[in-house]
């Protein structure tokens, strides 16, 4: 088996799909917003941090059905599934800064958390040579600083729905994408 280069890794790894991930961050967001308009702020905040904490297993589970299958283990290692695994891992341990933040200002937790997880959007951008993920990683941030600070007393509804909004237009984008670098748009 010939091995092949980071460039052609990358070059494969373009034409990924790159939805179940989105599509589990937004299912998951919406539910963490529906628990935020309908519970008390703790149990909010246990559903914050269950459904972000449940996030990357929810995509593996959806990826069956986009045709990505990331547990598919016939497909060749791919240095950038790692260089995502490492993302996913660096999602994790921001909670090291949100959990403090959260104790001492228990509203602060969809900012903290939201802002923090998305960050894992930036690498993707360079992985795959688009703007999508700078897009997706700094509308979320201003959004969703710009509603932590005009809607207070709706924190844990208006986050995640901000949250929501950008996964939809990504997704958008990112189907779009896929099917130009893979020559499906009908041309």
């Amino acid at each position: 088996m010939m091995t092949r280069t980071l460039e052609e890794q990358r070059e494969e790894y373009k034409r990924r799909r790159f939805i179940a991930m989105p599509i589990a961050g937004m299912v998951m967001w919406a539910l963490i917003g529906i628990a935020g308009a309908v519970l008390p702020e703790q149990v909010a905040a246990l559903c914050l941090f269950i459904g972000t904490g449940s996030i990357l297993y929810l995509g593996l589970f959806v990826s069956k059905f986009t045709g990505e299958n990331y547990l598919d283990r016939s497909r060749p290692k791919n240095a950038f599934d790692s260089l995502f695994l490492q993302t996913v891992a660096m999602a994790l341990l921001v909670f090291s800064i949100a959990i403090p933040f959260y104790m001492l200002v228990p509203s602060s937790l969809p900012l903290s958390v939201g802002i923090l997880t998305g960050l894992m959007w930036l690498p993707l951008s360079w992985a795959i040579g688009h703007w999508v993920g700078i897009f997706h990683s700094v509308s979320r941030t201003l959004l969703i600083v710009l509603f932590w600070y005009l809607l207070p007393e709706y924190r844990f509804v208006t986050i995640p729905a901000v949250i929501v909004v950008i996964y939809a237009l990504t997704l958008m984008v990112l189907e779009k994408r896929y099917r130009r670098v893979n020559h499906l748009d009908g041309e």
